[in-house]
């Protein structure tokens, strides 16, 4: 391991535990802008290919999908 990487690794474990996530969700955007076109595409079609299984094996469906942002969107207008 470089000295990079573990000063990198020193810092994140520095972090609450709450914000180490976000540093591995900036990290994953930062490596989708190193992907080409292709690479995108085929993320995206895997990803909508597993939530599409997901829901088919708990058995939702899309008007249940449409109902819980609905009801999100609600909240976030009462301000909850």
């Amino acid at each position: 391991m470089t000295n990079f990487e573990q000063t990198l690794l020193q810092e994140v474990a520095a972090l609450p535990k709450s914000r180490r996530a976000d540093v591995l969700a900036f990290v994953r955007y930062l490596r989708l802008g190193l992907m080409d076109d292709d690479e995108l595409d085929n993320r995206y079609d895997a990803a909508i290919q597993t939530i599409r299984e997901t829901a088919q094996r708990y058995n939702i469906t899309e008007k249940d999908v449409e109902e819980e942002i609905r009801a999100v969107r609600a909240d976030h207008a009462r301000g909850a």
